[in-house]
């Protein structure tokens, strides 16, 4: 207390100015119209720069937050691309309730009713394929089988077999999941095997990568007596349960007749850059189970094999 006592009676007179200064700026700034609007239009600039700044740095340490409402976001704005048809659709496309109250609550909610994904307008609410979205926390691209993994698992009703979309097309098939995360095999991967077709004619051939390139899958079995265009889009055939018919998987960049073969090599452009994905989606088809055990009976499945997505 001493030493403060004899700090405040050495600099008695710098403190005196300074509170003297003090009082003359607050006395001009309530008097004078023209002083006081320069002042807080100072002080606003800079006090917003200080905010701006503090902004900034709190942004920063809670990035996963903002992704995670981002994605939502993304979901949610997907389904406004197209407006609600629920009155037009019928049952092919849109399971409609027999109820006819609950098909008029439906038309009058005006909620989107779909979302595009992979060139294919899927419905947003259609209980076969519930969509998931999820973030890619890695992603491997140099191997021979490549894998991705999610931020969503089993808590988050993600299975086994699923099927994972990218705004561009298709991505992969879950392997494994835990109750927070989940593996899937891309289509990066040797033992992939998507079947699929070409959107202009039809003709049915199946996905394969070779290993090579991360942008380049291989179409094969199309016979040498189809007629090839470059550009042609290449979908999901539906033959599966895995994806719904008519996703994008890419575009046919080139293609060859090779003597000693009866179909054509095809080289397919992927759609989905795999060097730059960051948000997906998982599809689960309900229908998988039961096609599956039909088939087994059927014995046109071993017992206990699983059809390749």
């Amino acid at each position: 207390m001493r030493n403060l006592f004899a700090f405040l009676f050495r600099y008695r007179g710098v403190l005196v100015f300074g509170l003297l200064e003090v009082l003359s700026l607050t006395l001009l700034i309530r008097n004078s119209n023209y002083h006081g609007a320069a002042f807080f239009n100072s002080s606003n600039a800079y006090v917003g720069q200080v905010l701006d700044l503090r902004t900034r740095i709190y942004d920063y340490f809670r990035l996963v937050q903002i992704n995670q409402g981002l994605v939502a976001e993304n979901a949610a704005l997907r389904q406004q691309l197209y407006p609600a048809d629920t009155a037009g659709r019928v049952a092919a496309v849109l399971p409609v309730s027999p109820d006819s109250a609950t098909q008029a609550r439906l038309r009058q909610s005006g909620r989107p009713d779909s979302l595009l994904l992979g060139l294919r307008q899927l419905p947003a609410r259609d209980p076969d394929y519930p969509l998931i979205p999820a973030r890619v926390i890695n992603n491997s691209l140099r191997n021979v089988d490549n894998y991705l993994t999610l931020n969503v698992g089993s808590l988050d009703g993600v299975q086994t077999g699923m099927g994972v979309l990218a705004a561009a097309g298709v991505v992969g098939r879950v392997k494994v999941t835990s109750e927070h995360y989940a593996t899937v095999t891309s289509v990066l991967h040797s033992k992939t095997s998507i079947s699929a077709k070409i959107l202009r004619d039809g003709t049915f051939g199946s996905i394969k990568w070779p290993g090579e390139d991360a942008t380049h899958v291989l179409l094969d079995y199309i016979p040498r007596q189809n007629k090839l265009v470059l550009g042609d889009t290449v979908v999901t055939s539906g033959y599966n349960a895995i994806f719904p018919e008519g996703v994008r998987i890419g575009i046919i960049d080139s293609f060859v007749k090779e003597q000693d073969k009866n179909f054509w090599t095809v080289r397919v452009r992927l759609a989905v850059d795999f060097t730059k994905l960051t948000y997906v989606y998982v599809i689960k088809s309900r229908p998988k189970m039961e096609r599956d055990t039909l088939e087994v009976k059927a014995g046109l499945k071993p017992e206990g094999e699983q059809v390749r997505p």
